[in-house]
């Protein structure tokens, strides 16, 4: 289940929305997808399927947090040359 975080920081259940579920029999790896916005996301098991999928809504809505330096370093990005601040296209 999704959720918000209120004002004074306690976790507050947000609107259900339709979410399918699903197995990929050729990578093995559960597939789960909010209806309602189009996004997607994977894992290993069903729990972290959806995990995943609350993470990636949340970033699609603008709730989820800017990436560290050492994120950033692992997907190949030295912040050190960002000189603009700007993240590059595929993090945004």
């Amino acid at each position: 289940m999704s959720t918000n975080v209120g004002d004074g920081g306690e976790e507050q259940p947000t609107t259900p929305s339709e979410i399918s579920l699903s197995l990929d029999e050729e990578t093995g790896l559960w597939v789960a997808r909010d209806e309602d916005t189009g996004v997607a996301s994977q894992g290993e098991t069903r729990e972290a399927a959806l995990s995943n999928l609350d993470e990636a809504v949340a970033g699609v809505q603008g709730e989820g947090r800017a990436p560290t330096d050492e994120e950033l370093r692992e997907l190949g990005v030295d912040p050190e040359d960002n000189e603009s601040g700007e993240l590059p296209d595929f993090l945004q």
